[in-house]
């Protein structure tokens, strides 16, 4: 029989099990999954924004350019390693369990963290500073490449139908705390523990440590997370689960994620990761501005996902998804060139947290819109692995291109400020998510809510 169809007969009295667990239980469940979420994009903002300060250490006897070019280089392979990631352990989410499957997720996150505080310069060790480097890059971009689709799956799975968008805005909630940290991090070392020749020396270690030791603390917590109903009954129902087979049957949906991705990510990595860079090199604040600017912006848009999210409950998926194409198409120009041209902080953060109300839209619903595409047996790599490899393709020059040097972040650029083409293929990426929000329900989008496995019925 059908997979898809065993899993949605038996998904009643799954979702009559999930409705009988207490609110506390379900909250402390979801916040406890989307943990390594926060971790995540903790250690993302970390590497880039402080590759500045630890660079020389890793890469010596060559110019300061070059040794944030190697830096952003090692950042950037991160990337590349994530859908070896959300292969190895999405099946084994998929397979095995959620929280199995999430505990290796954090674990090989919160070593690479570690392994980075820890090494010894290259004035010490010599060639293996920048190889132990890479090592740790790839095993928290292996990490990571699993966290994504697990977490996604594991909130949807514990949510209630009814409150999913509700929670999904919960789980980008973490998405963000990870990154306000790591800015609040830079912040407090800036202004009130040390000066920039101790960073550069030796501070710029303390953010990697407690990465770590967050990531640790989150894995013990994750140790008490229950399975999830839908996963056990696909189980009970002797579903094969992981299998590359009943995977590739569902081709349209992996479509889907590669397309909302491509839209959604080069938008959200304009407004988190670059966003640092880009108002420090092109708009030229001075640096404790960029950081209060970026931490500000970033409070709006960590207020704004649940509340979205809610809305989406209410009223669908897809208004907020075409309100983000149409909106992203337009004005995702105006607004870089309007803040490229700026040199108010004020007006600064005004422009971005504009940028935040639009690609909220996308932000506030990512999770649960790309579950809701899978049935049970296959929904961690169903999510995971086509969001890896879109990430990984465009991602990685969102996270090289800004930080190699800053003669390079001045040169070659349009009337915006970005890298030459940038904006305008980002316009076009965000036009590609509102063609395919727009796509008829004979396509798969069944609705308003988006997805087979949808709002309106069980996953």
């Amino acid at each position: 029989m059908d997979p898809a169809v065993v899993t949605a007969g038996a998904g009643i009295g799954a979702q009559q099990r999930i409705s009988a667990i207490d609110t506390n239980t379900r909250l402390r469940a979801i916040l406890i999954g989307s943990a390594g979420n926060l971790v995540e994009w903790y250690d993302v903002y970390v590497f880039a924004t402080f590759q500045f300060y630890f660079a020389g250490s890793f890469f010596t006897d060559v110019a300061p350019d070059r040794q944030q070019l190697y830096a952003s280089i090692v950042f950037a392979l991160g990337f590349v390693s994530r859908p070896f990631g959300s292969i190895i352990i999405g099946r084994m989410a998929d397979r095995i369990g959620r929280p199995k499957a999430l505990l290796l997720s954090i674990l090989l996150m919160g070593v690479g963290s570690l392994i980075i505080a820890l090494t010894p310069s290259a004035g010490l060790i010599g060639s293996v500073a920048p190889v132990l480097l890479l090592l740790a890059r790839l095993l928290q971009g292996l990490g990571q490449g699993g966290e994504y689709g697990t977490s996604c799956t594991y909130l949807s799975e514990m949510s209630r139908p009814d409150r999913r968008g509700f929670y999904s805005g919960i789980w980008m909630t973490t998405n963000l705390g990870g990154q306000l940290l790591a800015v609040l991090t830079l912040l407090v070392l800036q202004l009130f523990v040390l000066d920039a020749g101790q960073l550069k020396q030796w501070g710029w270690r303390i953010p990697f440590m407690f990465g770590a030791l967050l990531s640790f603390g989150f894995l013990l917590m994750r140790r008490t997370l229950r399975e999830t109903e839908h996963f056990d009954t696909a189980k009970r129902a002797e579903i094969a689960t992981g299998s590359w087979r009943e995977l590739l049957r569902h081709w349209k949906a992996l479509l889907l994620v590669v397309g909302f991705t491509a839209g959604g990510i080069s938008a959200f990595y304009t407004y988190t990761t670059y966003m640092q860079q880009f108002l420090k090199h092109s708009v030229k604040l001075p640096e404790h501005e960029t950081t209060l600017v970026t931490l500000g912006a970033l409070l709006v848009a960590v207020l704004l996902q649940p509340i979205l999210g809610r809305l989406s409950d209410s009223i669908g998926r897809k208004p907020l998804l075409l309100a983000f194409g149409f909106l992203g198409t337009l004005f995702t120009y105006p607004l870089l060139d309007t803040l490229h041209h700026t040199s108010s902080p004020l007006m600064a953060f005004m422009l971005i947290v504009v940028g935040w109300g639009i690609v909220s839209g996308y932000t506030s619903v990512t999770a649960v819109v790309k579950t809701e595409l899978f049935p049970t047996a296959v929904r961690a790599m169903g999510v995971g692995i086509p969001y890896a490899i879109t990430a990984a393709v465009f991602g990685v020059p969102w996270m090289a291109s800004p930080s190699t040097s800053g003669r390079s972040c001045t040169t070659n650029r349009d009337s915006t400020g970005m890298p030459r083409r940038s904006s305008s293929a980002l316009s076009s990426s965000i036009f590609s998510c509102l063609i395919l929000a727009g796509i008829p329900k004979s396509n798969g989008l069944t609705d308003s809510k988006i997805g087979r496995y949808s709002l309106n019925r069980d996953l």
